[in-house]
Formats: C-alpha cells, structure tokens, sequence
C-alpha cells in the first residue's frame, strides 16, 4: 500500500467475524454486524500539542485493535476496504 495517513490518523482493515457463535449456530449475511475489531495496517507520526512538539502515537502496524461501530472513514485502496480513523476512535489493543 502507497498510503501515509497524516497526524494522528490509522489505517485498519477489519478483520472477519466468525460465521459461526460459539455454540454453533450459523449467522447468515444478512444479519452479520460490521465488525468492530481490526489490525492496523499504517500510523501517521502523531498529534502535535500546544507548543507544536510531536506526541507519538502510541499503536504500530499490526496491532489487533477495537474501535467503535462507526468509527472513521471507509475507504478502498488497490481493491481493499480500509478505514482511516482518529487514534482516539480506537478503544483500545487487543493483547494476544
């Protein structure tokens, strides 16, 4: 990807929900949720604060994150959908 969010801003795609609960009950298309959760795939170098020095933001490419259901700006780039969202959109990483 030949993409660099600017400030602040990420770049995740979603990643896939199960078509299956944990019980084993199928979910058909039509009553699937966006997913909420996502890897992250670029980082702009961060907010600046009021003196105008950089704060760093605190994800890297390929954390597993999870963000809010509507959340940032879709986007399609080379035929993949991403979203480009605030680092404060992202509620949190998800530890493996």
């Amino acid at each position: 990807m030949k993409f660099r969010p600017l400030h602040d801003r990420v770049v995740v795609t979603r990643i896939v929900a199960e078509d299956k609960t944990p019980g084993g009950i199928i979910i058909p298309d039509t009553v699937k949720e966006k997913p909420s959760e996502g890897e992250v795939i670029s980082v702009g170098p961060g907010g600046r604060d009021e003196a105008g020095k950089i704060i760093p933001i605190d994800l890297k490419v390929g954390d597993r994150v999870l963000f809010g259901k509507w959340s940032g700006t879709e986007i399609k780039i080379d035929g993949e959908d991403l979203i480009i969202m605030k680092e404060s959109d992202i509620m949190g990483i998800i530890a493996n």
